[in-house]
């Protein structure tokens, strides 16, 4: 058994599963978040922290002896400075001083504790040659809750460097830190480092940030996807909706995985049959029933490769310069340049899109007698009330944040360092905006509750408590407002939104 795994062991026997093991080899979006939350200590492993004491010590070795970027030699369009040797120590601090100048608003703490975990987990990989100690520091801070003042603007997909600058000064003593809110002092500053110039580009040379970023927002989305097929099911049951779109043979005559698997989770949320019979009314269902496995099947199929794309990105050693400890070489390179996260964000961001504009197609069947056999707008009997007609507005518009938000970030371009570096992934875009989409896409699912649960109440039809859809129903309606006169509803949507996450465990559950 490698050491990790007896740490990860130990620390299962003693009782402590609130520990993740950061092993620079396996760690995954849900250690991310876990940690960005406060869920769980980080603890490096052991193997690991070899790794990266032998990377360290291979770098300063190398650079003692030749020309190794960033350590010897100027960054950027001062690539071919070198660095006298007399200055070398206060190289170090002058490079992240200088590069510390990120923009914008601070991020939130959920944010920049995302980082300084992906951060401290790249660095176990073993190729940032970077002083372990601030590994240590990483995890201290993590584990008392303090982090770095880190600002919104500073990267184009190339490497997160105003950010970690930020946090390298920060380490050193010479930036502010934050704790939760609250009047009490600020305790678990980690003690300051003495970054030097073979320190500070190893540290910064990183896009700890927008994986970070990108965890968080993976992991509510995917979330989010399936609780929304919950209120798609409740929606189905609200309109009679044909069981006939989920049938096995369908999917088993045109398998796209993800596809099949929505279709199969349906039918358990339901209840439906493999084979169900054919309805004795509606021959076939507007698009928002019938092609949910067609469209929520690619966003689970996009989660899926973006997660793949993650879970490299989060255990690489992608510093440039790669330092080599086991053949003792400084290999510069452009691993750093994030074209896979770009692309597979801006995939998953269009995939999520067409599921949220699915929802308010169904939102609009709801509204329509002809579906449900009610008033107009699920209105109460009041002559010309307007019930929930105000919704298809409101998830409209929220839905025209998240098509904004869709936009591909990998897109962009920008020549930088006086033309030295003339092509950016923007994968630091792409993060941003993923992470900006899942407000919107829970509003717009949130209507959509609000319109089912109402449509159910109205026809008086409850589906067997035991199935998991009869589930959902009875949390729904035991927290949304039972009234039907016209009313604001911005309360209810609200509350809808609140609930979606109850709703995934509800999805999760009916998965084998």
């Amino acid at each position: 058994m490698s050491s990790q795994m007896a740490d990860a062991a130990d620390a299962m026997v003693s009782g402590n599963s609130d520990l993740v093991v950061l092993d620079g080899v396996g760690f995954g979006v849900a250690d991310v978040v876990r940690l960005a939350d406060g869920d769980a200590r980080p603890v490096p492993g052991t193997d690991a922290m070899k790794r990266a004491t032998d990377s360290w010590d291979a770098a300063r070795q190398i650079a003692a002896t030749g020309r190794v970027y960033g350590r010897s030699t100027g960054v950027g369009a001062n690539r071919n400075e070198d660095v006298p040797t007399e200055a070398a120590a206060e190289h170090g601090l002058r490079l992240l001083r200088s590069h510390a100048g990120a923009i914008g608003d601070e991020l939130p703490a959920r944010e920049v504790r995302a980082m300084l975990a992906v951060r401290a987990n790249q660095l176990l990989a073993g190729g940032a040659g970077l002083r372990p100690t601030v590994v240590t520091a990483l995890c201290e801070a993590l584990e008392s809750g303090v982090y770095p003042v880190v600002n919104e603007f500073g990267s184009v997909g190339t490497g997160d460097i105003a950010a970690l600058a930020q946090v390298g000064l920060a380490l050193v003593g010479e930036h502010p830190w934050r704790d939760v809110p609250g009047d009490h002092a600020l305790v678990g500053v980690p003690e300051p480092q003495p970054l030097d110039n073979n320190d500070a580009l190893a540290l910064i040379s990183s896009n700890a940030l927008t994986l970070g970023q990108s965890a968080l927002a993976l992991q509510e989305l995917r979330g989010l996807i399936g609780a929304t097929q919950v209120v798609g099911a409740l929606s189905l049951l609200a309109v009679d909706g044909s069981h006939e779109p989920f049938a096995a043979p369908v999917h088993a005559a045109r398998p796209h995985r993800g596809s099949s698997e929505v279709a199969r989770r349906m039918r358990e949320l339901i209840g439906a049959a493999d084979r169900p019979t054919p309805p004795l009314g509606r021959i076939q269902d507007p698009y928002g029933f019938r092609c949910l496995p067609q469209i929520h099947g690619p966003a689970h199929d996009a989660a899926d490769a973006l997660e793949e794309v993650l879970a490299i990105e989060i255990n690489a050693a992608a510093e440039n310069p790669f330092i080599s400890a086991e053949d003792m070489t400084a290999y510069h390179h452009g691993g750093f340049y994030q074209a896979q996260l770009a692309l597979a964000l801006d995939h998953f961001r269009l995939a999520i899109t067409q599921v949220a504009r699915l929802s308010t197609s169904r939102l609009s069947s709801l509204n329509e007698p002809a579906f449900t056999r009610l008033k107009p707008f699920l209105a109460d009997n009041e002559p010309a009330s307007s019930g929930v007609m105000i919704l298809e507005y409101a998830a409209a518009a929220a839905l025209g944040d998240l098509r904004a938000f869709s936009a591909p970030a990998s897109l962009g371009h920008a020549v930088l360092s006086r033309g030295v570096e003339e092509q950016a992934s923007f994968a630091s875009l792409a993060a941003r905006q993923t992470l900006r989409a899942c407000r919107a896409y829970r509003l717009v699912v949130g209507c959509e509750l609000v319109a089912a649960v109402r449509a159910l109440r109205q026809r008086d039809l409850r589906p067997d408590p035991e199935l998991p859809v009869g589930r959902a129903l009875e949390l729904a309606e035991s927290v949304l407002d039972d009234g039907t006169a016209d009313r604001p509803l911005t309360d209810d949507v609200t509350a809808a939104a609140g609930l979606l996450d109850r709703f995934t465990e509800i999805w999760r559950g009916s998965t084998s």
